[in-house]
């Protein structure tokens, strides 16, 4: 599909004979913050690039809470473009096991470093936020923690435990690291029980090593097999989900691969969003995916026989979540009921 991006030049001499700058993530190199600087005061986000400001008293109730129990999220680390809708809606991304990572991933904006914080009282302390703020479904995630030795396996576990107590009923997704391919954590987090085992692939084949460092392509496959089949030997079913950036340099054809080899380990949702560069010191966005790209990967992604594809340029691994678990509709349709005059409930 042909289409005019909105790319500016960085230089208004760009069609002369420029010096030669260090090569892109698409030539595989990597991030040169002094070539790249210059471009990020100039190229502009297209006009569908818009999202809605953080505002409404349940956007302020939610932020209370959660500051008021010390707890992070990666809705706020990340930066992520849709903040105030999912949390108008009372949806949430919470981060556990502390706000620095052990890994430096080219895309990501959550501080790098050597972890300090452990909290074995964390999990409660999660658990009783999301049951004060009456969330229909959750979303637990963490920073990778190499220094621990079951990876933060553990409080993953610990933390669907308390929130089963707490809150039955709601749904419960965890958005997991690798654990570095190891059996044992994996095991932990799938006998605890989640309805949603998240561990994104991130990007294609080829661009896996700039933009992930330390993670890999095989790995994260047989994470997301490995992990439904835990919970089957465990007696209970759980959906995989896994996300895709676009916009570092990929082609079509390496987007299907990376279609095709997440279905061939039975993954069950897909996220597909735009890669948006969080500083100079990031990955250059290397172009802008129109709206009707989106809106074809996600037709490729269903035809493919995912059960949810999300995709869109604000998409993001947890957009929509609380739409993708079993039931999802049926909890939408009793959102939408109203009580008539005589308290019978009508469906809108």
């Amino acid at each position: 599909m042909n289409r005019d991006l909105p790319v500016l030049n960085t230089s208004p001499t760009a069609h002369a004979h420029a010096a030669a700058l260090p090569p892109t993530i698409a030539m595989g190199g990597g991030v040169d913050a002094t070539a790249n600087a210059a471009a990020v005061g100039v190229r502009r986000h297209p006009e569908w690039i818009r999202a809605k400001m953080p505002a409404g008293e349940t956007y302020q109730d939610l932020r209370r809470t959660l500051a008021g129990l010390n707890l992070n999220t990666v809705c706020q680390e990340a930066m992520c473009p849709n903040l105030g809708e999912c949390w108008d809606q009372r949806t949430a991304t919470v981060m556990i096991l502390g706000d620095v990572c052990t890994r430096a991933c080219g895309f990501c904006n959550v501080k790098t470093g050597r972890p300090t914080w452990f909290d074995d009282d964390e999990p409660r302390r999660v658990a009783e936020a999301i049951a004060y703020m009456g969330l229909e479904h959750v979303v637990v995630t963490s920073v990778a923690r190499d220094d621990l030795p079951d990876g933060g396996a553990g409080a993953f576990a610990a933390t669907i435990r308390e929130l089963r107590a707490r809150c039955p009923g709601m749904g419960v997704e965890v958005l997991i690291p690798d654990f570095n391919g190891d059996e044992a954590p994996l095991r932990e987090v799938m006998l605890a029980g989640p309805d949603i085992l998240n561990h994104n692939l991130e990007t294609v084949r080829r661009l896996q090593k700039p933009v992930r460092k330390r993670a890999r392509w095989d790995r994260t496959l047989g994470v997301l097999q490995r992990a439904k089949a835990y919970a089957r030997e465990y007696g209970h079913e759980a959906l995989t989900k896994s996300s895709l950036m676009v916009g570092l340099g990929e082609t079509r054809e390496e987007m299907t691969e990376a279609f095709e080899a997440l279905r061939a380990v039975d993954c069950d949702i897909l996220t597909i969003g735009q890669y948006l560069r969080p500083t100079a010191q990031h990955l250059p966005v290397e172009r802008y995916y129109h709206p009707d790209e989106f809106a074809e990967m996600r037709e490729e992604g269903l035809a493919l026989g995912f059960k949810h594809v999300e995709s869109g340029p604000l998409v993001r691994s947890s957009y929509h979540a609380r739409d993708q678990v079993p039931g999802a509709a049926e909890r939408a349709a009793a959102r939408r009921a109203v009580i008539d005059a005589e308290g019978r409930v009508v469906p809108a």
